[in-house]
């Protein structure tokens, strides 16, 4: 829904009021100073020039591809008749420019081949990623420059209502989808979004970031509301021990000492029960876990800091990760196709670090995670462990806090539903 004008400028002028209690991110410079042009239309006699990063579109014809997996920006060169040592020249006199170890699987390129029986390659260019391009000229001059897209941040507001999950919420607003997944990660010691209800809702500033009409992405959370349940559970970000943080109204913190769910998108389709028909036993028995199905492949995150004390391979639980969190909570991740990097018993993992990638290994009828927590030794309920909470704001810090807090909230209740 929109707001009127003059509301939304008292938005915009309270948000730069508040924007001093958030630290900037320090501003992007690019090497080069003309920023990136995607088609530039230049006007002449007798007809008109199409440029990219001033490359006369016209007089070439383009190959457009996708950089693969284990592929090198010189292997892509000579596969397009550019001498070996027009490749190690080029490369060597710009390494200031193009470091060529950081080319990205996935990220696309363009080939610029003259017109002529040569069919020669002129120029290259290599989307590093939406923001940063590299364009190399093989002509007489070898060169790379280095071009950063114009972007464009903006001050955006949102809402939204829950009917099947946060995703389509977001999708049936035509928002980013990036954004439910920002959200996700606030609250995500706070909500289960596995048990979301139709009808709960939500409200949302935050920066947006788009290089000319097309978004790339959301920058910054700037505040927002969740009502779940019946409750109304605020996100106002306060800076405490130099660290930016989430808290409620109360300056408790959003971040719990575990995480809701140990990974994203997924359905349960098994809970904790003391009495369950195994599929593949044909047996009943407890199931003291719960089930959360998923493409195989998924990222599965430790759900706390911890230490890994156990990966194996073990009879029907498969490929198993078990993290000790303290003396009371352990955890333990169950038929992984493999193991995340670096997993390995004595490992130090924090909250969030991927520890292993769903499977269906042991006995298991198709791709899922069984989640097991442990409290004291004793399995319990996943979903019903109540988290305590990391360090609130300090009381000495709590004047400020509630003049952010009071700001914030004001803000979020001129967006309507």
């Amino acid at each position: 829904m929109r707001i009127p004008k003059i509301r939304l400028a008292i938005l915009a002028v309270s948000y730069l009021l508040l924007a001093s209690c958030i630290q900037p991110s320090p501003a992007k410079k690019s090497i080069v100073a003309e920023p990136s042009d995607t088609v530039k239309t230049v006007a002449g006699a007798p007809d008109t020039v199409s440029l990219i990063h001033g490359i006369p579109v016209d007089s070439y014809n383009i190959v457009t591809g996708k950089v693969r997996r284990n592929q090198f920006i010189s292997t892509i060169l000579a596969s397009y008749n550019v001498p070996w040592n027009t490749i190690e020249e080029l490369l060597r006199e710009n390494r200031k420019v193009f470091d060529p170890r950081k080319i990205r699987t996935g990220s696309s390129y363009s080939v610029f081949l003259t017109k002529d029986t040569l069919n020669r390659a002129d120029y290259f260019i290599y989307e590093h990623d939406p923001t940063v391009s590299y364009v190399f000229s093989l002509k007489d001059t070898l060169s790379v420059l280095r071009y950063d897209a114009a972007v464009k941040k903006l001050l955006k507001y949102s809402s939204g209502s829950i009917t099947t999950s946060l995703w389509e919420a977001a999708m049936e607003k035509n928002l980013n989808p990036n954004l439910s997944a920002e959200l996700s990660d606030i609250y995500a010691w706070t909500i289960d979004f596995f048990g979301l209800q139709q009808g709960d809702r939500f409200k949302v500033i935050y920066e947006e970031e788009f290089i000319g009409e097309e978004s790339i992405g959301i920058s910054k959370i700037h505040a927002a509301l969740f009502e779940h349940a019946g409750n109304s559970i605020y996100a106002i970000p306060f800076i405490q021990d130099s660290t930016m943080s989430f808290y409620d109204t109360t300056g408790a913190s959003l971040r719990k000492a575990f995480l809701k769910a140990p990974l994203r998108y997924s359905r349960i389709s098994s809970r904790f029960s003391g009495a369950r028909y195994h599929p593949v036993l044909k047996i009943v028995r407890p199931h003291h876990g719960v089930d959360y199905a998923a493409p195989a492949g998924t990222p599965v995150v430790s759900i706390g800091d911890g230490r890994v004390t156990q990966t194996a391979f073990e009879n029907g639980s498969g490929r198993i990760v078990r993290i000790t969190h303290n003396s009371v909570y352990s955890t333990a991740y169950m038929h992984l196709s493999r193991f995340g990097p670096g997993i390995a018993p004595g490992v130090y993992v924090k909250q969030g670090q991927v520890i292993g990638y769903v499977g269906s290994s042991g006995l298991s009828t198709g791709p899922h995670l069984d989640f097991r927590f442990y409290h004291n030794g004793y399995a319990v309920n996943p979903l019903k462990v109540d988290a305590p909470p990391v360090n609130p704001v300090a009381p000495e810090a709590m004047g400020e806090f509630q003049k952010v807090a009071d700001g914030y909230i004001d803000l979020l209740e001129t967006i309507s539903y």
